[in-house]
């Protein structure tokens, strides 16, 4: 079973069933966590309240947040796109950080992590759209963290990219001959972050042994940016 360090955790999983969710509630699981993971859209206020309502007591917070991103050029991106993507990962998570926070700053523990993109660290063409949406993401992790550090709540980001998860590199896509030269021509590593990689480390983040990091950005990408 490995080592249980997140034993009698209760963890809300957002966007269970895509991005980094279906290895996240899988790990998770495996460290001891009682998983609650939700499949809701999230774009609605009053479902996001009745998620964490649904929840009852919630100890870890995860923010796996996933959109198709869209590939038109910036010059041709249009209202309705922007606030599409906007709305599925940015607007999500002040009033899910507001629905979990006051309980955790009471008892004065609690953990967020938000998985994000390297895409907002890197400058990527035809991905305006997504990489300010996950840019506002971060910067937005970073504030809070810093804020709410004093009450022992730590806020926390994962920006990765080319980590293997079916909703942004599906195996049509890992199949790509021309993914694989890429692969090889921009990520060191040589080969996509496995899921499990990723999902073991954030398990780690989300665990009392993380207490340390606050309002943090860790990459995870391969060395596809380098920092």
């Amino acid at each position: 079973m490995g080592h249980q360090f997140l034993q009698g955790k209760r963890v809300l999983v957002t966007h269970a069933d895509a991005f980094m969710g279906p290895s996240l509630c899988d790990v998770l699981a495996r460290h001891g966590a009682t998983v609650l993971p939700s499949n809701d859209a999230l774009t609605e206020a009053d479902a996001i309240n009745a998620v964490v309502n649904a929840a009852g007591h919630i100890d870890v917070l995860v923010a796996n947040l996933a959109y198709a991103a869209p590939t038109t050029l910036a010059k041709d991106v249009a209202d309705d796109e922007w606030d599409a993507v906007f709305a599925a990962l940015v607007h999500p998570l002040p009033r899910l950080f507001r629905a979990v926070l006051p309980a955790m700053i009471k008892r004065r523990a609690g953990k967020i992590l938000v998985m994000g993109s390297a895409s907002a660290l890197r400058g990527m063409k035809r991905a305006s759209t997504y990489s300010a949406a996950r840019g506002a993401q971060l910067a937005y992790v970073q504030s809070v963290g810093t804020e709410v550090a004093p009450h022992n709540v730590q806020v926390n980001a994962i920006a990765q990219n080319f980590v293997d998860n079916p909703t942004y590199f599906p195996p049509a896509v890992q199949a790509n001959p021309a993914f694989q030269e890429r692969l090889r021509r921009e990520v060191p590593l040589g080969r996509l972050v496995s899921a499990e990689e990723d999902a073991e480390f954030a398990a780690y983040l989300c665990s009392d042994a993380a207490n340390c990091f606050v309002g943090q950005v860790f990459l995870v990408c391969g060395g596809w940016v380098a920092r």
